[in-house]
């Protein structure tokens, strides 16, 4: 039994996010997307109004998956620690795969900088999602100044994304656990749980 096709707007999705992922945002043309979703631009500009709209609804679906693999965690009962380190190996894991280009939206604020930029919109409320549970979760450790700390680690993340992309990736999770957890520890009230 085959697979029903994908609708339209969902292959066009899944092309964009292959071609992006394989190249750049930039270096991916609308042309390009529309020809790989095998459909025409008459359906693509009914679907996105521009290739902008389409790169936002391409990090707001990489962010929708962010989200619901959290409250995947979540909803298993994982501590606050537990969750922390999942996101930490997350990340490890993301930086080892191959072909690992960079953080999607690292790489998109790149692309994007203008201030005001529908695509630096999307990244910003990736960032702020991401800040809110780091800071959450630090909270619920006992963390003294948890936004500040999420800053610290979310800097961290950053350059752990960047160094599996322009470096060794395969260390990527130990160091980033490692340098996390002495970040936490040395902003905890009371011991982190081994």
């Amino acid at each position: 039994m085959m697979d029903a096709p994908l609708p339209v707007r969902e292959r066009l999705l899944a092309s964009a996010t292959r071609l992006f992922e394989e190249n750049s945002i930039r270096s991916v043309s609308a042309d390009k997307v529309i020809a790989d979703a095998g459909t025409t631009k008459v359906t693509f500009y009914r679907h996105f109004r521009s290739k902008d709209q389409l790169v936002v609804a391409y990090l707001d679906a990489q962010l929708e998956r962010l989200q619901s693999a959290l409250d995947t965690e979540r909803e298993t009962g994982r501590d606050a620690c537990a969750v922390l380190l999942r996101l930490a190996a997350a990340n490890g894991d993301a930086a080892c795969r191959p072909g690992f280009r960079g953080c999607t939206f690292i790489n998109a604020a790149a692309e994007y900088p203008a201030e005001g930029n529908v695509v630096r919109a999307a990244v910003e409320r990736y960032r702020s999602w991401l800040h809110g549970v780091v800071a959450g979760l630090l909270a619920e450790l006992g963390v003294d100044r948890p936004d500040a700390v999420a800053d610290q680690l979310i800097m961290l993340r950053d350059g752990a994304m960047v160094h599996g992309y322009m470096g060794d990736p395969s260390a990527v999770t130990e160091q980033l656990t490692t340098a996390g957890r002495a970040i936490i520890a040395a902003h905890l009230r009371t011991p982190l749980p081994a």
